[in-house]
């Protein structure tokens, strides 16, 4: 069974770990995790959430989520991801869940749109696929955001339904 709790600064290694192990991130890059992650729990940034799920009490996945600066109710999917182990096991789906979930929960009020961006090249094409399968539309394409054909897609799903 698969359990969602607010992240700690003990599982900080292991977050950055999973994004390494699902080449979001080479391991020189993640340093920024530490700082990012340090924003909610020391209340610092207060609407900045990290939520992992765990397998058995260990951590397998990961799930940041914020509001979007300048935006109206307009919330921002930054990352998420799965321990390459247990891809295709629903855990990434019931992490997903859950961030939505908690995003209604706070109304309309507070949040009314879920954005997540992510690469078009041929590795993140299970990641479009799950968004796509998860109800998110295709909203925009950015041509060689990331780099030479490597556009940055944002996937787009209304909280208020």
């Amino acid at each position: 069974m698969t359990t969602i709790r607010p992240a700690t600064p003990d599982d900080v290694a292991t977050v950055k770990r999973i994004a390494v192990d699902c080449g979001m991130f080479e391991p020189d890059e993640v340093g920024f995790f530490d700082e990012m992650m340090a924003g909610s729990f020391d209340g610092s940034m207060p609407d900045h959430h990290w939520v992992v799920a765990e397998v058995d009490e260990v951590v397998v996945a990961a799930a940041y989520v914020a509001p979007e600066p300048f935006a109206d109710r307009m919330w921002n999917l930054y990352f998420i991801a799965v321990d390459p182990a247990r891809h295709g096991r629903g855990v990434g789906g019931t992490l997903l869940d859950h961030v939505e979930h908690d995003l209604r929960e706070r109304g309309g009020d507070e949040a009314r749109v879920l954005i997540v961006e992510t690469s078009s090249t041929e590795q993140y094409a299970r990641t479009r696929d799950f968004y796509r399968a998860h109800g998110f539309d295709e909203e925009a394409r950015i041509r060689e955001f990331y780099g030479p054909d490597d556009d940055k897609i944002v996937f787009w799903k209304s909280l208020l339904r």
